[in-house]
């Protein structure tokens, strides 16, 4: 059997799986041979994660463990680095990544198609699981190189003049975003000789140069996850990507980059931080939730309304930072989950990330359906939607529960977290920021269901135009917004799972 030293062993497959996937399905010309390897990859990278999960569990709340590549270790090897934070992460990438499979082998039937789905799609999983498990900031830049460039060729995939467009300001403001990063990494190197994140932040001080630094670094990865104002690339890529694609940029791409914000400004670089910074960016999230609902409710399109919300929802994480300033978790070498308070503000934001993955994936999969049904997304013209296509409006509505934050969806748990966080702090007017933000979008999903439930079709036109879809389409869309749900209902064995991972990791010999 198996011993659980041995099992972090296959750190690297996490990321050396899905390069041998995105290798295969290039190779083969077979579109059964791909969708086929694609799905046993998903389930064999899942299977890995689970494992690796279990020997963190097994290894107490906090732990880490640090793999060096080919037994150089830093600063002139290449580190992976997994603890409770990477493996929550890479736990929902894992699942995700499975039943997007399973949908996208329906969903991209034309072999043309298919064939430059699948070696990108991988390209893209592999990325995002190296930015999980980087332990060197360089070898991040590497990581948001690959997401980037595939994430934009995924987005072209239509070929349509909107979605070529969209691509194209997606792929400068990537390019853009990753020469301000690799600019301030550069500047790190140049003052503290390493790039090795464990060594930064034994290192680091509050210098002028380490302020540019973490001032580059932050404009890149906040280009990237597309908060408030710097957004503006977002709703269109998102909107006119294939419904797989929309999912996993919305699901999972913007969260990386955000992931990798939290690392830089609470564990590698949290002597340069400031309170007024935390509190600046907790102001920049506040304006995207409301700012966001309202150009929700106002969006044409229902794939571009779920694209407008995923700015509204990404307001919410960037709360974590003027919380985590008014409970000093924003200190290195932090040992226990219980040496500071805001570690619960912390908590909240992972369970918000694992809730909003599940219900915006959910959400794009049933506007993409609805989409190929009519021929359209027009949401003034889905008159009727509930009876052509019910389990794609009953998808929508389910997860639409969850991003609201109504009981007893996930979503109402990790809102429930974030308010309680913010009422301990005392910082009360973030409370009234998310309750009007869970108003407007009942506002903006209420419009939409109010429009698909209504008896009459706008046009006699769009009811020829609609078709039956393949089940499996509707049903993984179903499948991940009951899963929005029943993390509500299985609150606590998750939060469980939280204890040893609502912290930035200790960051001594035995890991990030």
């Amino acid at each position: 059997m198996m011993s659980w030293d041995a099992v972090y062993s296959l750190l690297p497959l996490v990321v050396g799986l899905p390069l041998l996937a995105a290798i295969a399905c290039a190779l083969l010309d077979s579109h059964r041979w791909r969708v086929g390897l694609s799905i046993l990859f998903a389930f064999l990278q899942l299977s890995i994660v689970v494992m690796l999960l279990l020997a963190i569990q097994h290894s107490g709340a906090g732990a880490s463990y640090r793999y060096a590549l080919g037994g150089w270790g830093a600063p002139l090897g290449i580190d992976l680095v997994v603890d409770g934070l990477a493996i929550i992460l890479l736990l929902i990438t894992a699942l995700l990544v499975l039943i997007l499979s399973i949908y996208s082998a329906q969903y991209f039937s034309a072999p043309n198609k298919a064939a430059g789905f699948w070696p990108l799609w991988w390209l893209l999983v592999a990325g995002l699981n190296a930015a999980f498990i980087s332990a060197d900031a360089f070898n991040i830049y590497v990581a948001l190189e690959i997401i980037g460039l595939s994430a934009v060729a995924l987005v072209a995939l239509t070929g349509t003049r909107a979605a070529l467009t969209a691509a194209l300001r997606y792929a400068l403001v990537g390019l853009l975003g990753s020469l301000c990063y690799l600019l301030g990494v550069a500047l790190l190197y140049r003052a503290y000789g390493t790039l090795d994140l464990v060594q930064l932040a034994s290192t680091v001080q509050a210098n002028p140069l380490t302020w540019a630094s973490l001032a580059l670094i932050s404009v890149g990865l906040l280009l990237k996850t597309a908060l408030l104002p710097l957004h503006f690339w977002l709703p269109s890529a998102h909107a006119s990507a294939p419904a797989p694609v929309s999912a996993v940029l919305s699901a999972l791409v913007v969260k990386a980059s955000f992931y990798l914000l939290v690392r830089f400004w609470l564990e590698v670089l949290a002597p340069a931080t400031t309170e007024f910074a935390m509190n600046f960016l907790g102001l920049l999230g506040a304006t995207a939730i409301v700012w966001g609902c309202i150009a929700a409710f106002r969006a044409s399109r229902l794939k571009l309304l779920v694209a407008y919300s995923t700015v509204a929802q990404l307001g919410y994480l960037f709360l974590l930072f003027p919380l985590a300033a008014a409970s000093d978790i924003s200190v290195p070498l932090i040992d226990s989950v219980s040496d500071v308070a805001g570690s619960a503000a912390l908590a909240a934001v992972i369970y918000f990330i694992i809730a909003h993955a599940l219900a915006k994936a959910a959400m794009f999969l049933a506007a993409g359906n609805i989409q190929s049904c009519y021929g359209h997304d027009t949401i003034d013209k889905l008159q009727g939607a509930a009876r052509s296509q019910p389990i794609a409006v009953f998808t929508f509505a389910i997860a639409g529960i969850s991003l609201i934050g109504l009981p007893p969806s996930g979503g109402f748990i990790a809102k429930w977290l974030l308010l309680n966080s913010a009422i301990q702090n005392g910082q009360w007017w973030w409370v009234i920021v998310m309750l009007v933000g869970g108003l407007l979008a009942a506002v903006y999903i209420g419009r939409v269901l109010t429009i698909a439930f209504a008896q009459t079709v706008a046009q006699s036109g769009d009811k020829m135009s609609t078709h039956l879809l393949p089940r499996g389409l509707a049903m993984c869309g179903l499948v991940l917004a009951i899963s929005a749900v029943l993390l509500g209902f299985n609150a606590e064995p998750v939060l469980a799972l939280l204890e040893g991972s609502a912290q930035i990791s200790s960051m001594g010999a035995g890991g990030l």
